[in-house]
């Protein structure tokens, strides 16, 4: 089965947010950049994701990012109209409106940060909402898949940390289509034992690798996982206030395939 690449649109903070100070045009031409290096350079898809806006909103956001996210990916799909798999990410962890965005938009997927049991995060407690998550997509008729966090990055789990319990779990009472494991933050390498385990026990359950991807590591879990999505790396020297760079994508592709 094929490896599925898929590169990370880190949005600049968006109108109304803490850290706000470019226009709104400003900040869709960085993204269709970013979009251009990443689909350009053969990368399977992208996702879209509000990463500028922290510090994040604990439960929903306000009407005006979901307005922003719709326009921006719309922007995206008008400028760049060939088939690509596409994703959406509302952090902290809103996927109601991340299923919103994606129903308007034509997107294959969402990830949902936490979408079962709880998590304390500088946000504070975050509670998955799978079954409210799940109906949302029932009454929108949305064909959108769902990409779950299991122990997802900058938290701590309130309650089990039991991996496989809450895979399984993630999956089997909580419906995610597939599984996303993480390092402990942004950019930092996933535990290759996890990954290992989880593919032993779970070995029909799509997984993806959701951090800390490079093209010096990803032959340690191409044959483990269906895919990776990477973000970090992308970014001029790695640096994530700084546009994505085609030549560090380009060479990505070539040594990891």
């Amino acid at each position: 089965m094929a490896f599925t690449h898929i590169g990370v649109v880190h949005l600049l903070p968006l109108p109304g947010t803490p850290h706000s100070q470019d226009s709104l045009q400003i900040i869709i031409d960085r993204a269709l950049h970013d979009a251009n290096v990443i689909l350009t350079s053969g990368f399977d898809g992208i996702i879209v994701e509000n990463f500028g806006d922290a510090p994040f909103v604990q439960h929903h956001v306000s009407p005006h990012i979901v307005a922003y996210m719709t326009r921006i990916v719309l922007e995206i799909r008008r400028q760049f109209p060939q088939k690509f798999t596409l994703g959406i990410n509302v952090l902290r962890n809103d996927a109601q409106a991340a299923l919103a965005i994606a129903h308007a938009v034509g997107a294959d997927f969402v990830r949902i940060n936490v979408h079962i049991g709880a998590a304390w995060t500088d946000q504070g407690l975050i509670q998955g909402s799978a079954y409210e998550t799940l109906m949302y997509r029932r009454s929108l008729s949305a064909d959108v898949q769902i990409a779950a966090d299991v122990l997802v990055k900058h938290a701590a789990p309130a309650g089990s940390s039991d991996l496989l319990l809450l895979a399984k779990d993630t999956i089997n009472r909580g419906g995610a289509d597939m599984l996303i494991l993480t390092g402990t933050r942004t950019g930092t390498t996933t535990p290759t034992a996890d990954v290992h385990y989880i593919k032993k026990m779970l070995p029909k359950t799509p997984l993806w690798i959701g951090s800390g991807i490079t093209p010096h590591n990803i032959d340690e879990y191409r044959d483990l996982a269906a895919g990776a999505i990477i973000g970090s790396y992308l970014h001029e020297n790695g640096q994530l206030d700084r546009p994505l760079c085609l030549k560090r994508a380009q060479e990505f592709l070539l040594k990891s395939t």
